[in-house]
């Protein structure tokens, strides 16, 4: 017997899920907003969400940032047919352009007519990625000069009491979602490899991370 796929796993776990979602995310994915403030895109400039999910956060973006073109990929099937329902009731289908691919190796042209990006952003969406490094990195690689690579996700909650730690963990495990503890190394290393500028936060004791890395 072949073992599941992290694509058929995705599909399995939000085949029902998903209508909910994101009701029951916005109180405890904490920095979304910030993230998407921070974006702050040109007039006419090209945004991608990596794990957009039901879309929720591009068309957040989109309405607040509403003269720049956007896209999003997804390993999921199940989730994508959400967010293009949720972007043709809002007249968004235009604006907003969505793919079904893997983010260690997605075709960007082929997906989405475009082979770099003035912003790409990834919101809570490493910790649920297997080869979470990898994406990063394939995201580097498409940023146009001056661009810049937005990351908020699960942090490894360093100034919480210890027993809140173990139990946030032991919940977001039953979810395969996974903090990436070790993310400001990562993207410092990818900031040296990749030719870019990085900051980093850590906000609310820990429990999230934030981090911007910017073409120079």
């Amino acid at each position: 017997m072949t073992s599941e796929s992290h694509a058929e796993h995705l599909d399995r776990n939000y085949r029902y899920q998903r209508h909910v979602y994101d009701l029951t995310r916005e109180y405890y994915l904490l920095g979304r907003k910030r993230l998407i403030a921070g974006l702050a895109p040109p007039s006419g400039a090209h945004v991608l969400e990596v794990g957009c999910g039901t879309a929720l956060n591009l068309i957040r973006a989109q309405r607040r940032y509403p003269d720049a073109q956007y896209y999003g990929i997804d390993l999921s099937r199940m989730m994508l047919e959400t967010a293009e329902a949720a972007l043709a009731r809002r007249g968004l289908s235009s604006r907003i352009r969505l793919g079904l691919g893997d983010a260690t190796d997605f075709d960007a042209n082929a997906l989405l007519g475009r082979d770099s990006f003035d912003r790409i952003f990834f919101s809570y969406s490493l910790s649920m990625m297997p080869p979470w490094e990898a994406a990063l990195d394939h995201s580097a690689r498409l940023l146009r000069p001056g661009a810049s690579l937005h990351v908020v996700d699960f942090g490894g909650c360093e100034a919480l009491p210890a027993p809140l730690k173990r139990v946030l963990y032991g919940w977001l495990a039953q979810f395969r979602v996974t903090p990436r503890e070790t993310l400001e190394a990562v993207l410092h290393d990818l900031a040296r490899r990749h030719d870019l500028t990085p900051t980093f936060e850590r906000l609310y004791r820990g429990y999230s991370y934030y981090a911007v890395l910017t073409r120079r």
